[in-house]
């Protein structure tokens, strides 16, 4: 099949659309199990769920580094697909709109040093050098990093690993940001840190779709919960005030044990 034809923009009031997705890994292990979610421009959707209920999974399919064994998915209007992801216009117009940090910072720092760490992306969405330096030198600033611009990264912390690898997304200057478990193994002061920062992007207009286990900071950084059950489906959506008054529907998929107390 040959890839659809790259629209010149994309623009649309929705910006990501799953109809009845479904997604198994080698074909035999089920990831998600007939999701359907819409999320808008400028929401912040916090992904709920225990481990291994597809969260992490739908945050790829966001992302289009995975594509659905059933159902659809599209981003700002347009169908994400291995074919429109071979459109060298289309893929470029994706790359540059969503950013994503994963939850392994090793897994997404790679270059010799944080500034060219930082570069890279703007390079690669085929900004000119100077830009693509002027906007890490915005990003180091934004973010504090400078003391860390010509270091490698195995002479960074966790936590310092996690700033850069978020400032190399910044960079691209995404209009949607994907952080899957952005808190994980983090000292309380980088949680808060990061949990000031997610608060700041999403008053700033990002869209962000998160998936988190520590439900203290849902009212800080989220407005919509979408709750997953052991079982790869969505269960439940609502408001963290709603989700959390929901006890009985925390226990229900593993979020809490009976003797939790709630935030």
């Amino acid at each position: 099949m040959e890839a659809e034809a790259a629209p010149q923009t994309l623009a649309t009031d929705v910006t990501f659309e799953c109809r009845d997705v479904s997604y198994s890994y080698l074909d035999r292990y089920p990831a998600l199990d007939g999701v359907s979610l819409t999320v808008r421009p400028g929401e912040r959707v916090a992904l709920l769920g225990a481990n291994g209920c597809g969260k992490s999974t739908l945050l790829k399919l966001l992302d289009g580094l995975v594509f659905p064994s059933s159902g659809a998915f599209t981003a700002f209007g347009h169908p994400v697909t291995e074919d429109t992801l071979e459109d060298e216009q289309f893929s470029q117009a994706f790359r540059s709109r969503v950013g994503f940090v994963f939850q392994n910072s090793d897994a997404q720092v790679f270059s010799p040093n944080v500034r060219e760490e930082i570069a890279f992306g703007p390079l690669q969405l085929g900004l000119a050098p100077d830009e693509a330096s002027a906007r890490v030198d915005e990003v180091i600033a934004m973010l504090d990093i400078a003391a860390l611009a010509d270091r490698a990264p195995f002479q960074l912390s966790g936590g310092q690993k996690k700033r850069v690898a978020i400032a190399s997304v910044l960079a691209t200057n995404p209009e949607v940001l994907l952080f899957d478990e952005p808190t994980a193994a983090l000292d309380p002061r980088s949680q808060y840190w990061l949990t000031d920062l997610i608060e700041q992007l999403g008053a700033a207009g990002k869209t962000i779709v998160h998936a988190t286990h520590d439900l203290d900071v849902l009212p800080r950084i989220a407005d919509r919960c979408v709750v997953f059950s052991e079982e790869h489906r969505i269960v439940a959506e609502g408001a963290p005030e709603e989700i959390l008054a929901d006890r009985e529907l925390l226990l229900s998929v593993n979020l809490i044990h009976p003797g939790s107390r709630l935030p």
